[in-house]
């Protein structure tokens, strides 16, 4: 059963709805959004060593660097890993970031249309239809690995963590 969780944006509370997933957990599919018109599940996506970083905006300095500093190691992952990027921004403006900060091995993915990530990755952020800053990382076989829901949103989540617990994976 889905439950509301409080987290603080600038020490303010904010209220993240859906399930609170943990290691061990099998991974939900969700459906979000390649371009405007184009859905894409996360089941696309299986067979793969997945990272998932869950970002409110990337015009913002912290999922800025987020999504950058995960782009970089993507490239030393290898084949067997998919690093996928979701926040809520648009297409066109993840399209147009992606191109400006020259992000090309990170898999950039919108939440915006119905939200069904945030909601079943435990992540919407009720006040402001965003998604919380998080990092997941699923197995080849669809279970949950390791999770980080960050408390206070502006904050930088555990890279090294999360990078460890990939390569832990190989």
């Amino acid at each position: 059963m889905s439950q509301a969780r409080v987290h603080t944006l600038k020490g303010n509370p904010i209220t993240l709805l859906g399930p609170e997933l943990k290691p061990g957990d099998k991974a939900p599919d969700a459906t979000v959004r390649k371009s405007l018109t184009e859905d894409v599940r996360l089941s696309a996506y299986a067979g793969k060593i997945r990272l998932i970083s869950s970002v409110p905006s990337l015009d913002t300095g912290v999922c800025d660097a987020q999504t950058r500093r995960f782009n970089e190691e993507a490239a030393n992952l290898g084949d067997d890993v998919v690093v996928l990027t979701i926040s809520a921004d648009l297409p066109m403006a993840q399209a147009r970031w992606c191109g400006a900060a020259g992000v090309d091995r990170v898999v950039v993915l919108s939440d915006y249309k119905d939200m069904d990530f945030g909601n079943k990755y435990g992540v919407h952020i009720e006040e402001l239809r965003l998604d919380m800053r998080a990092v997941f990382v699923i197995d080849k076989d669809d279970v949950i690995r390791y999770v980080q829901v960050l408390g206070e949103m502006t904050e930088h989540p555990d890279y090294d963590a999360a990078i460890a617990a990939v390569k832990s994976l190989l």
